[in-house]
């Protein structure tokens, strides 16, 4: 079995890489915390233009029709570097829910903004703190109007569209789509623990949507998606923990104490090669999530689940060990360690908690078949 990256999949890695490298995102991502998003704004056009944010769309709908090894690959530079933008919202959601259920006049209307970057996109979901369900959502769509709260919202303060989860007036779960633009918006920025990549309280009083159609279940419709977005934000979250293996080696090697280098230490030998099993657990996890959704395998809930999890444990672990390694200064403002550290919890919640992720974990290994 054949889990290498396609030529012009690794092409696309090569180029974010030498890009990002270049754009030296870390600074952009402590302006972001400290409430200027002027530098983020302008990584957001130069990402656009590069043509990521149209790489999984189809041609005909302004994209590049490269497919999910393109968003695979740069999700990966996206984690490493820690870029403060919105692709996640934008590409891995919104863009997906509109290819696999919106109509043709809605995906003429908006894939092609999403594709050139001219448009952000977001996905609303959750009503506040609580397991994500159907029995969790309260938002109301009749005829054809939006009333109700979200959040937190990813990216939310700047999207342009919101995908939105509600109740059709018969109490069935719909998705809807919200120019967010219109009548009836109220958008207040949440305080969190990573603001690079922030979150909002989205309220809706009789706000115009259309409805999405399928032939599905839409909350099947729904959790298909996550189980999409759970694999490509695996990708984010093995770069970053690739970048944390990096930093807290390099640090290791060049930090002297009592005469000798820290890394020589067997402590630190010990940290260093459990995040290294872990993160090579997490990236074998999400090749193989990749490869699903390549082969386009309708059923990804055992591979997506199992990606989430390993890559959320990978993340966290290497960011909590890098600032370790980094000693009494690794917690502090001014060391970098820390950024990696908030990026990880906050991919840790975005898609639903470790919890949610271990359950359809433990239920797709449930309902697996007995050999």
């Amino acid at each position: 079995m054949n889990f290498e990256f396609s030529e012009i999949a690794l092409e696309i890695r090569d180029q974010g890489r030498k890009y990002l490298a270049a754009q030296n995102c870390l600074p952009k991502v402590r302006a972001a915390l400290e409430g200027n998003d002027a530098e983020s704004d302008a990584l957001w056009q130069g990402i656009s233009d590069l043509g990521w944010t149209g790489a999984a769309i189809p041609e005909e709908y302004g994209g590049h029709g490269i497919g999910y090894e393109a968003l695979c690959v740069i999700a990966e530079e996206l984690g490493y570097s820690l870029a403060p933008v919105p692709f996640s919202s934008t590409a891995y959601l919104a863009a997906e829910a509109l290819l696999a259920t919106g109509s043709e006049e809605q995906k003429q209307a908006w894939l092609p903004k999403l594709a050139s970057g001219e448009a952000k996109g977001t996905f609303a979901l959750a009503e506040g703190v609580g397991a994500l369900s159907p029995d969790a959502i309260s938002a109301r769509f009749v005829d054809g109007k939006l009333s109700g709260t979200k959040w937190p919202v990813a990216d939310g303060d700047g999207a342009d569209i919101a995908v939105v989860i509600a109740r059709d007036g018969d109490d069935r779960i719909v998705q809807v789509l919200v120019d967010l633009s219109g009548p009836g918006v109220s958008r207040t920025a949440l305080d969190t623990i990573d603001a690079s990549r922030p979150q909002a309280r989205i309220d809706f009083d009789a706000t115009p949507a259309s409805l999405l159609q399928s032939n599905e279940d839409p909350w099947d419709n729904v959790l298909s998606l996550l189980d999409r977005a759970a694999i490509l934000t695996a990708f984010e979250e093995v770069g970053g923990t690739q970048a944390c293996l990096d930093m807290a080696t390099a640090y290791a090697k060049e930090r002297n104490a009592f005469g000798r280098s820290i890394g020589s230490n067997q402590a630190i030998k010990h940290k260093l090669a459990d995040v290294f099993v872990a993160l090579e657990l997490a990236r074998s996890n999400a090749y193989l999530g990749a490869l699903r959704l390549v082969s386009g395998d309708r059923d990804l809930t055992l591979v997506a689940a199992t990606a989430r999890v390993s890559s959320i444990q990978a993340f966290v672990m290497a960011s909590s060990e890098n600032i370790q390694t980094h000693g009494g200064i690794g917690f502090t403002w001014d060391a970098d360690p820390q950024l990696y550290f908030r990026r990880a919890n906050a991919l840790a919640l975005g898609l639903g908690p470790l919890a949610f992720w271990k359950d359809r974990l433990i239920t797709a290994l449930q309902r697996r078949p007995q050999d």
